[in-house]
């Protein structure tokens, strides 16, 4: 197995109208907050390599916002029921690993 198998080498196109779209299409609204949130997930992704599950989603936020709220329920609250599913997707990232 080589690393192209296991990583993307390239991200398909990504914008954050192309978010707004994609949201849309599956009938969700996004605003500004919605849009750090993958802006944070993104980075995350350039850093690492690949998409954050919830636990480190919850870390880089809270550390990138400076939360001093749990960033677990916010972000539930932003992307009800797989937070760092529907960030990845929304973000144009792969599927986190371990996510249902």
């Amino acid at each position: 197995m080589t690393s192209s198998d296991t990583f993307l080498d390239t991200l398909p196109p990504w914008s954050e109208s192309i978010a707004l779209s994609s949201a849309r299409q599956e009938g969700v609204e996004i605003d500004d907050r919605h849009m750090q949130i993958l802006n944070v997930a993104r980075c995350f992704y350039n850093k690492y390599g690949f998409s954050p599950s919830m636990r480190p989603l919850c870390k880089t936020v809270m550390t990138v916002l400076e939360m001093d709220k749990s960033p677990s329920l916010y972000l539930n609250q932003l992307f009800p029921g797989s937070p760092a599913k529907k960030v990845a997707q929304l973000a144009g990232l792969p599927a986190p690993k371990n996510c249902m």
